[in-house]
């Protein structure tokens, strides 16, 4: 099935697959440099077909088959990228489903639009990891390099140098959720591998006590790495989603 295509306001060609259902459609909001051709979002996107469910996946831009490079792209302009699809799209409650960098986007989206989700589920989220994880373990010789080159090389376990750029940093701090007031007032439920050497614990534990929320639970999987997509850790998205999507009021507040 080829992928749809979606133009932005901002001139961005965002490509995505809607398989119609049920509400409230589940929302997968992949990690930085993936796409929804990945475990997670084919495992979901399959899971919600058999139940009845709709369910949404797309790439951000300078992700997957969407237009743009990773490099021009930022934490915002996939922000920007969402809320558009969305609004366009979707119709009704939502359950959103973010991994990694999606765990950012998906409480970026709360926030944006608290009315529309009715349940949240994470996945080794990683908010404001621009600045707690990049920039605040950056070498002087980095910042000064951001500064002057514009843009730093950071190498991963999971694939291809990061290149990160003076843009996605700055612009990332205008994105932070952990600094200010972050209510979620829908059942949320988030995972976390123990091994993960991408996202720490830590960040995990720091969400779970920054935000307002009164039904909200985290499950550490010991073993499990950031990629969480081995038959145990898909068998736990599916239950997650389950419970918040069998419990979720839309709107609630």
């Amino acid at each position: 099935m080829s992928a749809l295509q979606f133009h932005t306001p901002q001139g961005r060609r965002i490509a995505y697959h809607l398989t119609p259902g049920t509400g409230p459609t589940v929302v997968f909001l992949g990690g930085l440099k993936s796409d929804m051709d990945g475990t997670k979002a084919l495992h979901l996107d399959a899971w919600c077909a058999a139940r009845g469910q709709a369910f949404l996946r797309f790439d951000y831009s300078g992700h997957g088959i969407s237009s743009g490079t990773f490099e021009e792209g930022c934490i915002g302009d996939w922000h920007q990228d969402t809320l558009a699809l969305l609004d366009a799209v979707v119709q009704g409650p939502l359950i959103v489903v973010g991994s990694s960098m999606g765990g950012w986007q998906a409480l970026l989206l709360a926030r944006a639009r608290p009315e529309r989700v009715a349940g949240m589920v994470t996945i080794a989220a990683a908010p404001d990891f621009t600045e707690d994880g990049y920039w605040a373990n950056f070498s002087d010789a980095q910042k000064q390099a951001l500064e002057t080159v514009g843009h730093v090389e950071l190498p991963s376990d999971y694939m291809e140098p990061y290149i990160v750029t003076r843009r996605m940093v700055q612009d990332g701090r205008d994105h932070l959720v952990l600094r200010a007031p972050l209510s979620l007032p829908f059942p949320v439920r988030c995972l976390q591998g123990t091994a993960d050497s991408a996202v720490s614990t830590e960040t995990a534990l720091r969400l779970l006590d920054h935000a307002e929320c009164d039904d909200m639970r985290l499950t550490l999987v010991r073993g499990a790495d950031h990629r969480f997509s081995d038959e145990a850790c898909l068998g736990l998205i599916e239950t997650a989603v389950a419970e918040v999507a069998s419990m979720s009021v839309p709107g609630r507040h």
